[in-house]
């Protein structure tokens, strides 16, 4: 009996001497860092507040709108596709089964990522409640019970993640308007759905509706995806308008209201009638409750945390990553940053280079980016030159029956290294793989184009682009090297 007490006690002593680290959130940035944190020998506090663990990722963003988006992508093709001998007809849609189905697999991924690494991990230890900044040192965790928490962390890595952005319409607040969260589970399908926004959580959606069933009108308070190439935003606005869809640029409502059977939306001298409205205008930094002030950390305008590259916030023990910061709000580089904030807490020296971070929107065709514009790279006095190449010209399309798109590559005049990628196209996430692997290797448009590209797939269009430059692909026959 006296020497299990001993041995417990011993256990105690060995978990106190170890460097203790409280995250906020349980996204995948935390996790990411919680499991570094504790590979480098610390033990690791969470601290959620939410019901569910997980963050935005699994439980209301890249897996169910992908899931979501496939869906829709699948009763597309049945009734439109460029195949003669294949009859085209009409998808007869469940929506309450595909949702069910899309939350079971929401489930599964949410307690294999995250639940089962809690339950198998007993340096990871979760607390529930509301997490707020005392001062620098000091944490308070407000709890469901009312009963408050005092934490006093060796370390502190903020990962609260971001949350839907509603704009200042006169009406809207009033209104049982949709966000991208209720627009996932929603069982019905709306007769006409109204999407206000134009970059990467709207078009998605707006897309998605459409091909399930549901007329859509969007709205865009200036171009599609108006921080990329116009060349994308205007190319996606020709499949919408072709698949159906009412686009309007340049115009957001001058108010919103709802009468109980559906809204009004009013704008110059019309008013739009929906019986659903999806607000998808980007994503606030969750950061106001944190009471930062208190623990000297600095933010932007917005709320967000301003970090270097080695996650550090202006308090040195204190660390952030991930959608709460002025990172780019992407999953991929929330799980990066935290791995790099863990490691930099426990006493390591790792960077976070976003130099070849890759984008994609999941539209159909899709939009892949990496890099600079031509525009952006001019901007930085760069003498940079481009060609594109319309995907009738990439053989994989042709025998798809789907060349929508093209693929466009700026490089520098002179020495022809690689500046950016822009494509927009059938399997576009695929594609920009290879050309951040091209950029981050910093290879020449000439080094690109003697690769060898398999054939026939849509990536091979890559090797085209960069032909261009020199020759006219036109004249090649297939698989010309």
């Amino acid at each position: 009996m006296n020497d299990c007490c001993s041995v417990q006690n011993m256990n105690i002593q060995d978990q106190n001497k170890k460097l203790h680290i409280a995250i906020i959130g349980t996204g995948s940035g935390a996790f990411a860092a919680a499991i570094k944190a504790v590979e480098e020998g610390a033990r690791v506090t969470l601290i959620e507040g939410e019901q569910v663990i997980g963050g935005t990722c699994v439980n209301v963003g890249c897996v169910p709108s992908k899931i979501m988006i496939r869906s829709a992508h699948i009763a597309h093709l049945q009734s439109s596709h460029g195949f003669e001998g294949i009859v085209l007809h009409q998808a007869q849609i469940n929506r309450a089964k595909l949702v069910h189905q899309q939350q079971t697999r929401v489930e599964a991924l949410r307690h294999a990522k995250y639940e089962s690494i809690l339950d198998n991990n007993p340096d990871i230890n979760l607390i529930r409640g509301w997490a707020s900044f005392e001062d620098a040192r000091t944490l308070i965790v407000e709890q469901a019970d009312g009963s408050e928490l005092r934490l006093t962390p060796d370390k502190i890595l903020l990962a609260t993640g971001a949350s839907p952005a509603i704009p200042d319409i006169p009406g809207l607040a009033d209104s049982p308007y949709w966000t991208s969260t209720e627009a996932l589970v929603a069982e019905a399908l709306p007769e006409h759905l109204v999407v206000i926004g134009a970059s990467v959580v709207a078009l998605e959606l707006a897309q998605a509706f459409l091909r399930l069933g549901s007329k859509v009108t969007i709205m865009a308070r200036s171009t599609f995806l108006s921080k990329e190439d116009p060349a994308i935003g205007e190319g996606l606005v020709k499949v919408f308008e072709e698949e159906g869809a009412r686009v309007l640029l340049h115009t957001l409502p001058d108010s919103v209201s709802h009468d109980g059977q559906g809204f009004i939306l009013s704008f110059k001298a019309e008013k739009i009638r929906c019986d659903q409205l999806l607000v998808a205008t980007g994503r606030t930094p969750n950061t106001a409750q944190l009471m930062l002030d208190n623990a000297g950390v600095k933010t932007g305008n917005n709320g967000a945390i301003i970090i270097d590259d080695h996650m550090r916030t202006s308090a040195d023990h204190i660390y952030a990553a991930g959608d709460c910061t002025d990172q780019p709000q992407y999953v991929y580089v929330a799980a990066a940053a935290g791995t790099r904030a863990a490691i930099n807490m426990t006493g390591g020296d790792a960077a976070l280079d976003l130099s070849a971070m890759p984008a994609v929107v999941f539209t159909d065709p899709q939009v892949g980016t990496v890099g600079l514009t031509e525009t952006e790279a001019k901007k930085q006095g760069i003498n940079a030159e481009s060609r594109t190449l319309a995907l009738e010209n990439v053989p994989r399309a042709l025998a798809n029956f789907d060349t929508h798109g093209f693929i466009k590559l700026v490089a520098e005049k002179g020495t022809g290294r690689l500046l950016g990628v822009q494509v927009l196209s059938a399997e576009g996430g695929e594609i920009i793989q290879t050309a951040v692997i091209a950029l981050r290797n910093r290879m020449t448009i000439q080094e690109l184009a003697d690769q060898l590209f398999p054939y026939l797939t849509m990536v091979e269009g890559l090797k085209l682009c960069a032909q261009t430059f020199t020759k006219d692909v036109k004249q090649l026959s297939c698989c010309a090297g």
